[in-house]
């Protein structure tokens, strides 16, 4: 089994210059914990669920919102995202996205051709999936 038998190519991507505040409204309505930061689809950063909220202050909507917390949600995604990704093609094994993920401590591997494109992303889920059918 490889990569593209797995990975999710329904990807939610956006722009370097989108905001805390699109970004958090991404997640808070989706069932996933991570984007991609694109230009026309070639991949530039990934940026995780935590690294949203290790940005935002714990005040940002509530009634002790300082000016400050508010301002904070105009961030841009290029200030938070992870650069120079960990990639995997969609040719690889799960055995390979598995040392990747170990290795380098990541969560997620956007999947792209050999020209950065987005193919689509697998996450740590998606490969515990895959290994238990596997066993099946």
């Amino acid at each position: 089994m490889n990569i593209n038998d797995i990975m999710s190519s329904d990807v939610v991507t956006l722009t370097m210059d989108d905001t805390l505040s699109t970004i958090h409204d991404l997640f808070k309505n989706a069932n996933f914990h991570h984007l991609l930061v694109t230009e026309n689809n070639v991949l530039y950063g990934v940026i995780s669920d935590r690294d949203l909220f290790k940005s935002m202050s714990p005040f940002a909507g509530t009634d002790s919102e300082l000016p400050r917390d508010a301002a904070i949600m105009n961030k841009r995604a290029h200030q938070i995202m992870t650069r120079k990704p960990v990639t995997i093609t969609a040719d690889s094994t799960i055995p390979d996205a598995i040392d990747l993920l170990l290795k380098h401590g990541v969560s997620c591997l956007p999947v792209v051709d050999e020209d950065n494109k987005i193919e689509g992303i697998v996450s740590w889920k998606d490969l515990i999936k895959a290994t238990h059918q596997e066993q099946k």
